[in-house]
């Protein structure tokens, strides 16, 4: 009523605005408007045993004026004038008007005059008056009222027929469908509605008002000739005739009002169903996924070539790139869909939703930390392997050039050491052959170094798990075996030689100085030709410049080494002087060495063949380093920007999310600002990606110009991105706790004050004594008994007082609260729980018992509901929804198909199971 008080200005509930005393009435509309306004009034007048006839003449004495006001309002009116007189009959009309508007109907225009006089036009407009107070005023659909609520009531009933379309009061109901169509809603049995055609409306009006006169027990106000033979139907008289359908099926209205409500919880219902499906197989699908990559990050089966595990690295390089990161937003979308879904449960008043054994969010994360773990081994056991097949390659080529000089050495050793030319030879001969053996033992000392170096380079294949050792092993031991037979063959040629030497005499000292001379020449131009093809392999530019010092150096003793080469020639030519000179018969070989001045030099133009090639090697190797000196710059020089720009954004977001200044849209449009120039970032991000990979195609291991390694860059990222996303979550979800809950922004401030108090570690969380603390800042009692605040402090709040200040206290209520706060018990509180506690200790929301209520106005008061029922009432899909999850009815009062709808209603907020 109060509603109806503060609109009585509005468009109709001014009447006395559609009649002007001096405009006329279409004569359509007027004819219209007699019969339907006289059979209205005689639907109420029978009720006390009489009826007018002609509507201007009936009322003119105002007896039955004033005795329909008593009909229709069940009140008394003042006693009528009893006498025949113009004035007994203005007295009692104006009685009967004081008391129309005594209801809050302002009457401008219309006076007992006319009506005594029998002015139709007023008549008609006064008796409109009275429909609209008494018959269309308190009609409210939605929020809607009167007409506008009329409109909508027939709107909404005829919605399932197709054919129908009610728009207005005049011309929607001209083709009689629309009377059709509310019977037929209400009272299908009454008429056959598929027989109806448009096309027909002289037939469909006449249908309708038959029926409503014969079984709604709706008087015939209008007929069907009248609405049909006019253009524009006269809108009051639909209106009544049409209120009169209404207030027949008021009773039909409670059903579906109580049918509204069960279709508003059950589509929260089924809304959150689907969430929680769609949460299960998101959680299911990404678990799987987690499931099938760890095996995969887990294999350290090594590969035996550096192309092998080049190829692993370019794989996982493809799913750091391309499989991870979709990966990643999906789990942060799995925790916001999560966090939604919880926030809806709570606001409908549902219980907390409790994912599947295995698939909770802390159960991801724990999968996915597992994940990162079995990752950051694989990568690294990759780099490893890379600089493990780098350093077998190399010490495999180091050992194959080892050992093949060492066996080009050896080759016909063993057949000298077991020649027997001491037997026949000349004392002169023996000597030669005991010089030219110590001349071999020199030799075959300077090789020792060779052989360790070979043994040590097998060794540390072996150590390292070279793919081929079988066979370096078996090379190795003959080297070995070879060399310990050279060594017993040389020890028992010196024990002959030795035996003999008494025998001989006489000794070339120049041949001899020759030899000596020779062979540790011979032995440093065969180290140097090996030190000037061994390989090399450097990571920094420090390492090629100290080979390329140590090749300076070597140039310098070159100058020495051609000296002591002439000299060694020089002697050489002395003795084929002395040979030539006192022709000694020494068949111009040198018995004490196999080295030929004819070797020396040719060993010497292969040194310095060398030196060039070692020179262009190690400028060639001083370029690369130098270019990868430049990739390790630029990377450290973008890494040290980035790096700290991201823990920048991490502090900033967390400033953003704790702060109180503006509402929470200002700090939600503030975080999206954040968000966008995040994403803007990421070709920066993108850039350095490119950059580490042209420094692991170069084979850089470190870098000493920045802590940061991509690693870390990629984690920060991945970081920021997600907590900017939950944050914008967070605040999304406070704003729609405080829209549903009516949340003041001045309390939504007073909350977060408290929470930031008490969150010192600035975590955004709370840990329980935290949470109790705040909670007690607020005023709120955690006894064990629930209590009202008074605003007073009397003896258990100074208690609670005592317990802020560290005191003991009861637990139970405490308990109760956190397993409200923290339905998942991870120990903490956030800011989203706390609000949501803290609005809905006094939220009004739909309750078990309320819908219980709805079904059993549905179900006619019963105690079960049938499936017709439920079918007629509600719409298609959620009525299915109901039959297929209601359990039958069991009570001794059931009847054939009954549902139980008490342990369904209660089931809907977990108080039982579906």
């Amino acid at each position: 009523m109060d509603h109806y008080d503060s609109q009585q200005t509005n468009d109709y509930m001014q009447p006395e605005e559609d009649w002007d005393r001096d405009l006329l009435l279409d004569p359509a509309w007027e004819k219209q408007q007699r019969k339907t306004f006289t059979a209205w009034c005689n639907s109420h007048l029978r009720k006390a045993g009489t009826q007018i006839e002609n509507i201007e003449e009936d009322f003119r004495d105002g007896l039955k004026l004033m005795l329909l006001l008593e009909v229709i309002s069940g009140e008394r009116l003042a006693k009528p004038e009893r006498g025949k007189m113009r004035v007994h009959k203005i007295s009692n009309v104006n009685k009967a008007l004081d008391f129309i508007a005594s209801k809050g109907v302002k009457l401008v225009s219309i006076g007992a005059e006319e009506i005594v006089d029998g002015n139709a036009k007023m008549t008609l407009g006064m008796i409109w008056t009275i429909i609209l107070r008494f018959a269309i005023q308190d009609i409210s659909v939605e929020e809607t009222s009167a007409k506008e609520g009329l409109l909508l009531w027939c709107q909404r009933k005829t919605a399932p027929y197709k054919n129908v379309n009610i728009q207005n009061f005049h011309i929607s109901w001209k083709d009689g469908l629309g009377f059709c169509a509310l019977i037929h809603r209400h009272r299908p049995e009454l008429i056959d509605y598929g027989k109806l055609r448009k096309d027909d409306p002289l037939t469909n009006l006449n249908t309708a008002f038959d029926v409503a006169e014969k079984y709604l027990d709706i008087p015939k106000m209008l007929d069907a000739e009248d609405i049909v033979g006019t253009a524009r139907p006269d809108e009051k008289a639909i209106m009544t005739y049409v209120s009169s359908f209404y207030h027949a099926f008021s009773g039909a209205q409670k059903a579906e009002t109580a049918a509204n409500r069960i279709c508003k919880v059950l589509a929260v219902n089924q809304e959150n169903e689907q969430l929680m499906e769609d949460y299960e197989k998101l959680a299911s699908d990404l678990l799987e996924w987690i499931r099938r990559t760890i095996p995969w990050l887990e294999n350290r089966a090594p590969e035996n070539t550096m192309q092998a595990m080049q190829q692993k690295l370019e794989d996982f390089r493809d799913y750091r790139r391309l499989h991870k990161p979709p990966k990643v937003q999906e789990k942060c979308q799995l925790e916001i869909n999560f966090n939604t879904l919880q926030t809806k449960l709570r606001l409908s008043n549902r219980p907390a939703f409790m994912p599947s054994e295995g698939r909770m969010v802390s159960d991801i994360n724990s999968a996915w930390g597992c994940l990162e773990q079995a990752e950051k081994g694989y990568e690294e056991w990759l780099l490893n392997e890379i600089r493990r097949l780098e350093r077998l390659d190399h010490l495999a080529e180091k050992f194959r050039q080892k050992a093949s000089i060492h066996e080009a050495w050896t080759d016909g050793k063993e057949a000298m050491l077991q020649q027997k030319d001491y037997e026949t030879a000349t004392l002169s001969e023996i000597k030669a052959l005991l010089k030219k053996h110590e001349a071999f033992e020199s030799d075959l000392a300077a090789h020792q170094d060779r052989v360790e170096q070979i043994a040590a380079i097998a060794q540390e294949l072996n150590e390292l798990d070279y793919y081929d050792s079988p066979s370096v092993n078996a090379r190795c031991q003959k080297i070995c075996d070879q060399w310990d037979n050279l060594g017993a063959l040389t020890q028992k040629r010196r024990e002959a030689l030795e035996r003999t030497e008494k025998l001989l005499e006489t000794i070339d000292q120049l041949y001899l100085e020759y030899a000596k001379r020779a062979a540790p020449f011979n032995n440093w131009m065969e180290g140097a030709m090996e030190d000037l093809q061994d390989t090399f392999i450097v990571h920094t530019i420090e390492e090629i410049q100290g080979l390329t010092t140590a090749h300076e150096q070597f140039k310098a003793t070159l100058p020495d080494a051609d000296k002591e080469r002439l000299a060694i020639l020089g002697i050489h030519n002395e003795v084929t002087k002395i040979v030539q000179t006192y022709h000694v018969n020494m068949a111009g070989t040198n018995p004490y060495t196999t080295i030929t001045p004819q070797e020396i030099n040719g060993k010497w133009d292969h040194v310095r063949q060398l030196v060039p090639r070692r020179d262009q090697a190690l400028t060639e190797e001083h370029t690369r380093q130098q270019h990868n000196e430049r990739l390790r710059k630029q990377f450290g020089a973008q890494a040290n920007v980035i790096g700290p720009w991201i823990q920048t954004k991490m502090e900033e977001i967390g400033r953003i999310s704790i702060e109180m200044h503006g509402t929470l849209e200002d700090q939600l449009s503030h975080l999206r600002q954040y968000e966008k120039s995040i994403v803007n970032y990421k070709p920066k991000i993108d850039q350095l990606e490119g950059d580490h990979q042209l420094i692991q195609e170069a084979l850089i291991f470190d870098n000493k110009h920045t802590n940061y390694t991509m690693e870390h860059i990629r984690v920060g990222w991945e970081q920021l991105l997600t907590t900017i996303a939950r944050t914008i979550n967070e605040v999304e979800n406070q704003i729609l706790t405080r829209d549903a809950k009516g949340i003041s922004q001045e309390q939504m401030n007073e909350f977060r004050a408290s929470f930031n108090h008490f969150d010192r570690d600035h975590s955004g969380t709370l840990g329980p004594e935290e949470f109790k603390a705040c909670l007690i800042s607020l005023g709120y009692d955690i006894g064990n008994d629930p209590q009202k605040k008074t605003g007073m402090m009397d003896t258990d709040d100074f208690r609670a007082c005592l317990i802020s200040m560290g005191y003991n206290m009861g637990e139970a209520e405490f308990a109760r609260i956190m397993s409200i706060v923290d339905p998942n018990r991870l120990g903490v509180v956030t800011f989203q729980a706390f609000i949501d506690f803290m609005s809905r200790e006094t939220a009004d929301t739909d309750t078990a018992d309320q819908v219980m209520a709805s079904f059993k106005i549905l179900a006619g008061d019963k105690n079960y509901i049938t499936v017709d029922e439920l079918r007629r009432e509600l719409p298609p899909d959620q009525a299915e929804y109901c039959i297929a999850r209601m359990a039958p009815y069991t009570g001794p009062d059931a009847a054939p198909g009954a549902l139980d709808y008490m342990s369904f209603s209660t089931a809907l907020y977990g108080e039982s199971d579906l």
